[in-house]
């Protein structure tokens, strides 16, 4: 593995070009923002709606053995107890005295300087639950108390039986579902990595007590494999399987998939093999049988479950992290300059093809792009500018990442020439151009942007 070290200017630059080109903005910006809140921008949504697009399609639509669920973010208040997370749902909570801010006590060390000068003058540790708490309904009382759920991984297993039963799916089979869940961190921080709102993309796989082993190392694998397809630099990206003292106490296994971020290494996503804990204990508070009926063997099966579970603003980050790149590049008035590009997969750029008249002021081309563009949109993720002197433009599609550019110039729509009905296209990454008929540009594109 390369020697990997932190670069907190990197991590500047990538913020700043986040906000700059309409990937990520601060929440409530005009009136000085709220802390540790993002606003996802045009291209930041589309990025971000690619990126679940391609989780969906991969773990969900093309896979025969499982179903997907959308299910509500409230859920009843007993949900909680028994999932453990009303009683043990917590992190360990201390405040300073001298500079009044709360920490993490896991996360200060002996050494480490309050912001009011030498060592931190700590109170007593105290438990702080993670989980907000809101009221349902007008009157507000014990029983109206419900909460923001903090994982979406409940909502399925309360609903196991209702998919099994409409389904009719054996074992083993999953259901996987992508939502919002809500967690009061005590210090969120860097970007969009750790926050209070956040969104998920989350299985849960049903097996038999014996099958788990197998399953958990299949889906270690296949969740590490669907990174490195969507271009993440196998270098930054490992597995780090749990120590069985970090485990939870239901937990059998669990492997986390690390990449390195600008600051080193953070969790992805996690894969558990969280035997049958979690029906077992929702069977028990709401006293409904969750157990299998297994039509092969003719006996009831309390299922294990294999969960995959990753954080769809972690793994939005992860992308443009290792997409940002700088180079050297030739201006038109031939000077040297830097270029930045990020090299995303074109299947999660979030503007795919770039269409652009050589001249805003000759309507003619102008006309002929716009034209092209309607025809394009239908088909991919399609952008139209002409603003600016035709290099620039290049120069802007690279840094947010647009595989491809299509430039309509005089050859374009020239009859009689032997390039009529042709257009440049460019290519981001190797900056190489070529005529491509526009009669031919659909199976170009599907090729160049890995559309299936």
């Amino acid at each position: 593995m390369a020697n990997l070290e932190p670069n907190d200017e990197l991590f500047d630059k990538i913020v700043n070009l986040c906000k700059r080109r309409g990937f990520v903005y601060p929440g409530s910006d005009i009136y000085g923002g709220l802390a540790n809140c993002w606003d996802y921008g045009p291209l930041g949504a589309q990025l971000k709606k690619n990126v679940k697009d391609m989780w969906w399609r991969t773990m969900i639509q093309e896979r025969e053995d499982m179903v997907g669920l959308d299910a509500a973010i409230f859920m009843h208040p007993r949900t909680w107890e028994a999932s453990g997370h009303v009683g043990h749902f917590s992190d360990p909570l201390v405040d300073c005295k001298k500079c009044k801010q709360r920490f993490r006590a896991d996360e200060l060390t002996p050494d480490s300087e309050c912001p009011a000068g030498g060592t931190h003058d700590l109170t007593e540790v105290r438990q702080f639950n993670l989980m907000f708490e809101t009221q349902m309904g007008v009157v507000q009382n014990e029983t109206s108390r419900v909460y923001l759920r903090p994982e979406t991984a409940q909502g399925i297993f309360v609903n196991f039986a209702n998919v099994q039963t409409t389904t009719r799916r054996k074992l083993p089979f999953g259901i996987g579902q992508i939502g919002k869940s809500f967690r009061n961190e005590i210090t969120p921080r860097r970007f969009t990595f750790r926050t209070r709102e956040f969104e998920q993309m989350e299985i849960e796989y049903f097996v038999r007590p014996e099958d788990s082993d197998r399953a958990y190392k299949e889906w270690v694998k296949t969740r590490h494999n669907w990174y490195l397809d969507l271009g993440l630099n196998p270098e930054k990206l490992r597995l780090r399987e749990h120590e069985k003292d970090e485990l939870a106490h239901y937990a059998k296994g669990c492997t986390d998939m690390e990449y390195f971020f600008p600051w080193g290494w953070g969790e992805l996503e996690g894969v558990a093999n969280r035997t049958n804990y979690d029906l077992s204990r929702h069977a028990e508070y709401s006293g409904k049988n969750l157990s299998y009926f297994d039509p092969d063997t003719e006996e009831h099966v309390v299922p294990y479950v294999i969960e995959p579970s990753g954080g769809v603003d972690r793994a939005t980050f992860a992308f443009l992290v290792d997409a940002y790149c700088e180079d050297t590049a030739i201006s038109a008035k031939g000077k040297e300059e830097t270029r930045v590009v990020l090299r995303l997969d074109p299947r999660l750029a979030p503007i795919q093809v770039a269409v652009l008249p050589l001249l805003k002021n000759k309507p003619e081309l102008v006309a002929k792009a716009k034209e092209l563009e309607r025809t394009l949109r239908r088909h991919y993720l399609v952008d139209f500018d002409e603003r600016g002197q035709i290099g620039k433009r290049y120069r802007r599609y690279d840094e947010i990442g647009t595989p491809i550019c299509l430039t309509v110039d005089f050859e374009t729509i020239e009859d009689g020439n032997e390039l009529f009905g042709t257009v440049t296209v460019r290519d981001r990454d190797t900056m190489e151009q070529e005529r491509v008929a526009i009669d031919d540009l659909r199976i170009y594109l599907d090729e160049k942007l890995k559309i299936e």
